[in-house]
């Protein structure tokens, strides 16, 4: 049986993320990206989400590929040939890579995370499934580029992106991860999960569940930035709030101060009014037609998709 490896690319600098973070809670309108939510912890949290009755996208686009497995295979591997290296972005728990294993059959499955402990444990967990498979781990903040080492993508490459992880990036951030996405496939293609336009309560109910997950969730972050930045919020102090912006087809996730409350950090503090929020996370929602442009301003040229049958959730594949 094959050990995986691991690979910390640029390594990710505490004091660059203490950075980082403290910019965002100070600018006029506090904010801190979602990355931050990934301490071992969020991950686990992130994966109790999934199994949510109101977080519909796992098992929405989990059925997609059930009901169009073979087709969604045939096409990737038309793409890529037979046996490709994957590349999985946002890799986690792996088990959404690890499904589609037999039907693409990877030569060389490259899990990409910032969670680089979590990322160790699930490649640990899966290798003795998977024996004979070349397993890689890569410790990485793709959030600003991603670039891998071009030994890991010898021949075609096929980038996996599942989860609607993209509606994480505004337009541009997105359009910039997908002109990197087709360069690391090198010829090869890219298979992504898109969360789509529905329902405004449907949207909110599943970033604002009735057990509190997603709010737990979100509130950790303060205990990540309390480790991060040696400061004191206090999680009691504050309160999880999602919202869907029509304006921007985009869910947003703030911690709202439930009361006047200064935080302090090593070297900095900040004063909060009651009801001043900091914003953690948007969501696009796309439309299928918007998505497949976006594609093809990234520079693919072949473009197909599949949906679930109510329209909620797109699996696109694309291709140069």
């Amino acid at each position: 049986m094959q050990t995986p490896t691991f690979i910390q690319l640029h390594r990710i600098d505490d004091r660059a993320m203490a950075d980082e973070a403290v910019a965002g809670l100070l600018a006029a309108r506090a904010h801190v990206s979602p990355k931050f939510f990934y301490d071992p912890l969020g991950s686990r949290l992130f994966d109790a989400i999934t199994e949510l009755r109101e977080y519909y996208p796992t098992r929405t686009e989990a059925a997609i590929f059930a009901v169009h497995g073979a087709a969604i295979a045939e096409a990737a591997l038309g793409a890529t040939g037979d046996s490709p290296v994957m590349i999985d972005l946002g890799a986690g728990n792996c088990a959404k890579a690890a499904r589609l294993f037999g039907r693409l059959a990877p030569r060389r499955y490259v899990a990409v995370d910032i969670s680089v402990d979590f990322l160790r444990d699930s490649l640990q967990r899966l290798q003795p499934e998977h024996p004979a498979m070349q397993m890689v781990g890569v410790g990485l903040d793709f959030s600003a580029h991603l670039q891998l080492p071009e030994r890991l993508v010898d021949g075609r490459g096929l980038v996996f992106y599942p989860g609607s992880s993209i509606g994480n990036f505004s337009p541009t951030e997105a359009l910039r991860l997908l002109r990197d996405a087709r360069a690391t496939a090198a010829g090869g293609a890219l298979l992504i999960g898109v969360d789509l336009v529905k329902p405004v309560a449907t949207l909110e109910a599943a970033y604002d569940d009735e057990l509190g997950v997603t709010a737990a969730f979100n509130l950790n972050l303060l205990n990540h930035l309390n480790r991060l930045l040696g400061a004191d919020f206090r999680v009691r102090d504050w309160q999880h709030v999602a919202h869907f912006d029509t304006v921007h087809s985009r869910i947003q996730m703030h911690l709202q101060a439930r009361h006047a409350v200064t935080v302090h950090w090593n070297g900095g503090q900040r004063e909060f009014a009651a009801g001043e929020r900091i914003h953690t996370e948007n969501s696009a929602k796309w439309s299928v037609a918007g998505f497949e442009a976006l594609l093809r301003e990234a520079g693919f040229g072949a473009v197909r998709h599949w949906t679930d049958a109510q329209g909620w959730f797109a699996v696109f594949l694309a291709a140069d």
